[in-house]
């Protein structure tokens, strides 16, 4: 099974906020190798290609979408949610260092550490 770091973009199917449906997106996982290597799910943020030019509070643009594996100019939304790793459906790609950057500032914001 592939080990998972922070910053792999993957496809999975997405839960909606109601956990009653899913949508099948990327995501970008957020939790760490450590905890990806010893838990059987991964936490995730999902990502879109519908945003506003001006980013909502906790959204991250990806500005290198493309070295990423996306195939649309994307965002990371401010949704995390779990799933486990054997719904993952394709390893896409990974952020690069500056969106890499824009992520971690982005979970700043949305944990209050800002």
């Amino acid at each position: 099974m592939t080990n998972f770091n922070t910053g792999d973009i993957i496809l999975v199917p997405f839960p909606f906020t109601n956990h009653k449906t899913n949508k099948k997106r990327p995501a970008v996982v957020i939790s760490s190798l450590l905890y990806n290597t010893e838990r059987p799910d991964l936490i995730i943020m999902a990502i879109t290609s519908q945003f506003k030019p001006t980013p909502v509070i906790g959204e991250a643009i990806i500005h290198d979408w493309q070295d990423a594996g996306l195939l649309k100019p994307s965002v990371i939304k401010p949704v995390i949610t779990t799933i486990e790793k054997n719904l993952v459906l394709k390893l896409m790609g990974k952020l690069l260092k500056d969106d890499f950057s824009s992520l971690h500032d982005s979970l700043d914001i949305i944990l209050s550490k800002k």
